[in-house]
């Protein structure tokens, strides 16, 4: 008796670890906000069989739940952990709320053992008291950490900043920011797809060198607010407003309150000047510069990109290696913001002959005689269709890999379907958000649904031959 309640207590500690691991799993990929888990989750399967299920059946099965725990649902989550591809990553935020799980499980047990008068240990209460304990002490651990990153900033006497926000293309036009101005303004960027206010936050307080003279910041946004609360942070000098369009339209419900959450960004009481794109429907002020419709002439094969821009009354030229005619914008209001800066339109120009294409936007590369373009970070229809109209031109067999426009409407993929119909010949279609839109209203190339991302390699080796053009256009992690 006395070894099986030994048994008793070791399991249930296991499965309560096991059960906040599924939560902090999914909450680290919702950037810990549970009422996205609850609310946005696109595999709602997963939470009915590894959380909601358990937690039933341990109070319904009594001692019989033990046989399902480790012949049944052990070995199911073991399996599903093997097949997403985004695992838990074992941060500091992680293993505290690890810590407190495991302290409040523990007492929680021994105050059973103690009165003996629990028929069953708690699962709900160690988790619900962990996730409290966890929120609480990360709020107050990062106003505290904020707080530092604006005391770091401020002292930086001769620092100037710039933040970028868009509905898409905000990464690229970082980078390219950053590689044309490097060469004369000693400048560092936010690295990736950093965006967010703590991952801002987190950046400045670690990574940012003191001796930097040009900080280039990204920022992105989820709800109304969260660019809004990054100005104040950055307390920025220029701004950058990209393209505006319906990308996370799920969270922000319309267009205008995307526009409205991008225009935050000018909220900076120390900003000097904007760049907004025409896409924003804002009018020109002292400080507001509006862009997009100086852009002439763009020409964009899979060799490169050329367009003509008018600046301050005059036309210069520029040429890139960079694929995409939607390139033109972002490196548009990466000129803008350098030429503010003082670097000389030729500087400018000669930069941009030697950009470096970012990673996996339209990068290009060839393997096994076929045609690689890797476009998986290019999310949005724009500059989806962009690159399809850009892959149109290639004369041989095309083929896509894509899950469709993520976080969007049926519309918008109904949309791309018709594209992707114009232009390839086999569409790979993975994922379940967007499977049945697409399959539907794809009528003429052929159609390969994958649900299973392990299988694409075999797959595109089954379809693909030598010459033909391979396009991963958009990703989504299995979550989606």
């Amino acid at each position: 008796m006395e070894n099986f309640k030994i048994f008793e207590l070791f399991s249930h500690f296991a499965l309560v670890m096991i059960l906040g691991w599924y939560l902090i799993t999914n909450l680290q990929w919702y950037s810990y906000k549970l009422e996205r888990v609850i609310f946005k989750h696109k595999r709602y399967s997963w939470h009915i069989l590894y959380f909601i299920l358990p937690i039933f059946a341990y109070y319904l099965s009594g001692k019989y739940f033990w046989i399902y725990f480790y012949l049944g649902l052990l070995p199911a989550l073991f399996m599903w952990s093997k097949r997403i591809d985004k695992k838990l990553v074992f941060t500091a935020r992680v293993k505290r709320f690890f810590l407190f799980l495991a302290v409040a499980t523990l007492f929680g047990d021994v105050l059973c053992l103690v009165s003996q008068k629990c028929h069953v240990y708690g699962l709900l209460l160690p988790i619900g008291v962990a996730l409290g304990a966890s929120f609480l002490f990360e709020k107050m651990l990062f106003n505290d950490f904020k707080k530092k990153a604006q005391k770091k900033l401020t002292s930086m006497d001769s620092l100037e900043i710039v933040a970028i926000t868009a509905s898409y293309g905000k990464t690229s036009i970082k980078n390219f920011l950053h590689q044309i101005v490097s060469p004369y303004i000693d400048a560092y960027m936010t690295p990736r797809s950093v965006n967010t206010l703590g991952g801002l936050v987190k950046d400045i307080n670690d990574d940012l060198p003191s001796s930097t003279k040009l900080y280039i910041a990204e920022a992105g946004a989820r709800l109304k607010g969260d660019i809004d609360d990054i100005a104040k942070l950055l307390n920025h000098d220029y701004a950058i407003v990209g393209s505006i369009g319906e990308q996370h339209i799920e969270y922000f419900k319309t267009l205008e309150n995307i526009r409205n959450t991008k225009m935050e960004i000018l909220n900076s009481k120390k900003l000097k000047k904007a760049f907004v794109h025409k896409s924003a429907h804002v009018k020109a002020e002292a400080h507001v510069v509006i862009f997009g419709d100086n852009i002439q002439n763009i020409l964009a094969t899979l060799d490169g990109l050329a367009f003509d821009l008018e600046i301050e009354g005059k036309i210069h030229h520029f040429e890139s290696p960079l694929l995409g005619a939607f390139n033109a914008t972002n490196l548009t209001a990466a000129i803008l913001i350098a030429y503010e800066l003082g670097v000389k339109i030729e500087n400018i120009q000669k930069q941009i002959k030697k950009l470096k294409q970012v990673d996996h936007r339209l990068q290009k590369i060839e393997a096994g005689g076929k045609l690689i373009i890797d476009d998986s970070f290019n999310g949005n229809l724009e500059g989806m269709v962009s690159s399809y109209e850009l892959m149109d031109s290639y004369n041989g067999k095309k083929v896509i890999v894509t899950p469709g426009v993520i976080e969007s409407d049926c519309d918008t993929n109904i949309k791309l379907a018709e594209k992707i119909d114009e232009v390839f010949d086999t569409v790979i279609i993975t994922g379940k958000v967007n499977a049945n839109v697409l399959y539907e209203n794809i009528h003429k190339a052929k159609k390969i649904l994958l649900t299973d991302k392990d299988k694409l390699e075999e797959t595109l080796a089954q379809e693909t031959t030598v010459g033909d053009l391979v396009l991963f256009s958009n990703d989504a992690p299995t979550f989606m």
